[in-house]
């Protein structure tokens, strides 16, 4: 009788271990039809790849379209994000159609729902963000993480000079993509988003002195602690340089802590200054998920936009002010997610960037863009000069990396033009590096 009860016990628990195993690798249907804007032309075609990205996960799944625009998805029970990105030549010039649609929930027993995302076009760009170093990295006596090292790094991506006269860097709000965003109306839609305009974060920073960026030129700019962290901190980042340029208007944002004086190599022309016109004693920008943007004032100046009441957000606070930021200003930005948290939610409109980049922080990873590979051997004095193999991703722990296979650094220094991906879509433009460049 025993040996029967245990019998019965035993298939009873293979019953329910394949019933969880099921439930484990059940996928199910979920398909992504495309809307085209009305003007340009534009119509459905087939072949577009679109991504349903797991927003807690980060997992990604790929698909095409058919010829209506349609593209048919397996996956299992989650919160997914569909992006898409369809880059037509239009008189020489490429318009990018990028589109994203968030909260798209995939549940047990789903049945084959469609989900529309409308397309919206934009134009590539000449200066780009090349990389964001934001997270800071581990101390070396394993206490915990220093952020005070921030740094961009931007790029002509093109073969004309770049005049960066009135570029101007600012940030969305709410600094954490995982923050509380009064901008989501009770559809899970971001109110502004066919607005014109996005929330531009307490303060800004511009150029005091004219710049200008040779084609397939890179330029340094410091953020907080340009100096030389690694005598401190050794996986930090070393400043001591007379190339680069930092962020430092000590009697605008006065906080010491974000802002020592800067390592005397660097010339005071190369010091931003900064327009504020919230409150706090230092310019925030998130260490674990900003929403970064660069951009250049029309038909007005810099400060008077600064000053001007009619763009600021009537849903700002006393204390955290913001500047209703024209979107037809903004010249290129990147949205980043924070890894494994399931309440991320976009900042930047969808033709400023149609997707995001998943970032872990505090480990000395850095976010750096993808290299745009038909483009850059395409370029007929790259030839042997190119290096493959790039291994620079953070691939063994997030399947994150650059598909195009080439380590753009090294290319560089073997004489090598790169051209960076651009598509308004960081999940396209932007992975998740092991190693900032700067400590190559």
């Amino acid at each position: 009788m025993k040996k029967l009860i245990y019998v019965l016990m035993g298939l009873l628990a293979l019953t329910y271990a394949c019933q969880d195993d099921e439930n484990e690798y059940a996928v199910y249907p979920v398909s992504v039809q495309l809307v085209y804007p009305a003007e340009g032309g534009f119509s459905a075609t087939e072949g577009i790849q679109v991504r349903l990205l797991n927003s807690t996960t980060g997992a990604t799944f790929e698909a095409t379209t058919d010829a209506t625009g349609k593209a048919d998805f397996l996956v299992p029970v989650g919160i997914y994000e569909a992006s898409v990105t369809d880059v037509r030549m239009v008189d020489v010039v490429a318009s990018i159609l990028n589109g994203l649609r968030s909260n798209i929930t995939v549940a047990k027993g789903t049945v084959a729902p469609v989900f529309e995302v409308s397309l919206t076009v934009s134009k590539g760009g000449q200066v780009l963000i090349k990389e964001l170093y934001v997270g800071g990295c581990q101390k070396d006596d394993g206490s915990g993480t220093f952020q005070m090292d921030k740094y961009v790094i931007l790029y002509n991506n093109s073969n004309q000079v770049a005049s960066l006269d009135s570029l101007v860097f600012g940030t969305s709000y709410p600094y954490n993509s995982n923050g509380s965003n009064a901008y989501y109306n009770a559809e899970g839609n971001l109110s502004y988003e066919n607005d014109g305009w996005l929330p531009a974060g307490t303060g800004i920073w511009y150029f005091s002195s004219p710049v200008s960026l040779d084609p397939w030129k890179q330029l340094v700019v410091n953020i907080n602690g340009a100096i030389d962290n690694t005598v401190t901190y050794s996986q930090s980042i070393n400043f001591n340089n007379p190339d680069y340029y930092c962020m430092y208007d000590i009697t605008t944002f006065t906080n010491t802590n974000y802002y020592p004086a800067p390592v005397e190599t660097i010339p005071t022309s190369h010091y931003l200054k900064a327009y504020q016109y919230g409150a706090g004693n230092a310019w925030v920008l998130s260490a674990v998920c900003p929403a970064f943007f660069i951009f250049t004032p029309k038909d007005v100046s810099l400060q008077s936009f600064s000053n001007d009441v009619r763009y600021a957000d009537s849903t700002s606070t006393t204390s955290l002010v913001r500047k209703m930021l024209p979107v037809d200003w903004i010249v290129d930005g990147i949205e980043v997610f924070r890894m494994g948290y399931d309440d991320n939610k976009k900042r930047l409109t969808s033709t400023v960037d149609a997707g995001y980049v998943m970032f872990d922080n505090g480990k000395g990873y850095t976010l750096y863009r993808n290299v745009d590979k038909a483009a850059t051997e395409a370029i007929e004095e790259n030839a042997g000069k190119i290096v493959y193999g790039y291994s620079g991703g953070t691939a063994d722990v997030d399947g994150t990396t650059d598909p195009s296979g080439i380590d753009a650094e090294a290319s560089i220094k073997n004489g090598a033009r790169i051209v960076y991906k651009d598509t308004n879509n960081s999940l396209n433009d932007f992975h998740q590096r092991k190693r900032a460049s700067l400590r190559n």
